[in-house]
C-alpha cells in the first residue's frame, strides 16, 4: 500500500512521502527499501539513522532521520497493527472434517471449522466460528464462547469454561488435575480429587505447552486480557487477575492470587497461597513466599524490591575485594599489642578500611 494509506489507518503523522510503495514490515536491521520497521527502545535510536527501511515507526518527538517517519504515540503497538495489514495468517472455512468424533449431545456453534481427528466430548457447547484444528480434544461438560481458537493437540478438560476470543496454542492444556496428594497412615501419597474447573475468561490466549490445573475445590480462574506465555505452570486454585502477563516457565504453585495487570517476567516463581498485588512487576527469575502490595517492582530469590536488588548485586560483585581489605584489617590488628588494638568508633568506614 501507499505510504500515506498506511499512516491515515495508523492513525500516524507522516513526514515523508506520501505515494512511496511499501509492500512490508520488518525489524530494523532487516528492513529494504519497500518495507516498515520501527523504533519502540532508545537503545535502537542509532539503528533508524542507518536503517534501509521506507519508514520508521517512531514516536512524535523523535530526532528527523534521512528515512520517512510515522509519528505515533505507541510505536510497538502501531507496529503491530501494521503487521496484520500485511501478514495474513491461514484461514479455515466452516465445515467438520470427517474423521472428527463428536458426541451427538454437543452443541457447535455456527460456522465453526473443526478438523481432521478432533474429539469432541458429551454436553460440549461450542460457541459460533470456533476453529479447532487437528487433534484438539474437548472433553464432556465444557463450555466455550464464540471464536475459540484452539490449535493443534491444545486439551480442555472435562466442565472447563472458556469465554469469548479464546486462543489455546499447540499443546496448551486446560483443566488437567492439580497436584494435590495427601500422605496416609501407611505413609504413602493419597491422589486428592480435583473436582473444580478451571474458568478462563474473554480474550485470554493461552500459549504452547502451558498448564492451567484445575481446583481440588471451587475454580481456577484467569482474568479478562490476560495472556500466559510457552511452559508456564498454574498451580490448582490459582487466581489471575484482569490483563495480567504470565512470562515463560514461570510457575504458580496452588491457591495463589494475582492481580490485574501484574507483570510476571520469565522464570518466576510464587509460593502457595500467596497473594501479588495490582500493577505489581516480578522481574526475570525472582520468586515470592510472601504476599507482596500492589505497585511493588521485585527482584532476586527470595525477592524484594528492585531498587534495594540493584544496590545488593552492584555489592555482591565487589565482595572479594571488600573481604580481602577487611582480611587486611584484622591481620594488622591482630600483630598490634593489646593496648594498641582497640580503635576509635569511627575508624573503619562503611567499606572496610581504616581511616
Amino acid at each position: 500500500m501507499k505510504l500515506g494509506e498506511l499512516a491515515t489507518r495508523l492513525g500516524a503523522e507522516l513526514r515523508g512521502d506520501a505515494d512511496l510503495e511499501v509492500t512490508g514490515v520488518k525489524g530494523i536491521e532487516e528492513a529494504g527499501p519497500t518495507e516498515v520497521t520501527f523504533v519502540a527502545n532508545p537503545r535502537y535510536a542509532g539503528l533508524a539513522r542507518k536503517t534501509r527501511a521506507a519508514a520508521v515507526l517512531v514516536e512524535p518527538g523523535f530526532q528527523e532521520i534521512p528515512a520517512a517517519t510515522l509519528r505515533v504515540t505507541n510505536p510497538y503497538l502501531a507496529f503491530s497493527r501494521a503487521l496484520a495489514f500485511f501478514y495474513q495468517p491461514p484461514t479455515y472455512a466452516p465445515g467438520i472434517h470427517p474423521t472428527a468424533v463428536i458426541d451427538a449431545t454437543a452443541q457447535i456453534g455456527e460456522q465453526a471449522h473443526i478438523g481432521a481427528y478432533v474429539v469432541v466430548g458429551s454436553n460440549v457447547r461450542l460457541g459460533s466460528h470456533a476453529t479447532l484444528l487437528p487433534h484438539v480434544v474437548l472433553y464432556p461438560g465444557v463450555e466455550a464462547g464464540s471464536q475459540l481458537f484452539a490449535h493443534a493437540h491444545a486439551v480442555v478438560r472435562e466442565n472447563c469454561i472458556l469465554g469469548d476470543h479464546v486462543t489455546l496454542e499447540n499443546g496448551a492444556i486446560v483443566g488437567a488435575d492439580g497436584f494435590g496428594f495427601a500422605k496416609n497412615e501407611h505413609g504413602r501419597w493419597e491422589k486428592i480429587p480435583q473436582s473444580g474447573p478451571v474458568r478462563i475468561g474473554n480474550r485470554v490466549d493461552v500459549q504452547a505447552n502451558a498448564c492451567i490445573d484445575r481446583a481440588t475445590v471451587g475454580a481456577t480462574e484467569i482474568g479478562d486480557g490476560s495472556k500466559v506465555d510457552n511452559l508456564v505452570q498454574i498451580g490448582h486454585g490459582s487466581k489471575v487477575g484482569e490483563d495480567t502477563l504470565i512470562c515463560a516457565q514461570t510457575g504458580l504453585a496452588g491457591s495463589s492470587v494475582i492481580g490485574n495487570n501484574v507483570i510476571l517476567a520469565g522464570q518466576t516463581g510464587i509460593a502457595g497461597h500467596c497473594s501479588v498485588g495490582d500493577g505489581v512487576v516480578l522481574t526475570a527469575q525472582s520468586a515470592v513466599s510472601h504476599d507482596v502490595p500492589p505497585g511493588k517492582v521485585i527482584s532476586g530469590s527470595p525477592g524484594f524490591d528492585n531498587r534495594i536488588w540493584l544496590r545488593a548485586v552492584t555489592i555482591f560483585q565487589r565482595l572479594p575485594e571488600v573481604l580481602r581489605r577487611l582480611d587486611k584489617v584484622e591481620k594488622k590488628l591482630a600483630s598490634q599489642p593489646a593496648s594498641q588494638a582497640a580503635l576509635p568508633q569511627a575508624s573503619l568506614d562503611q567499606n572496610g578500611s581504616q581511616e
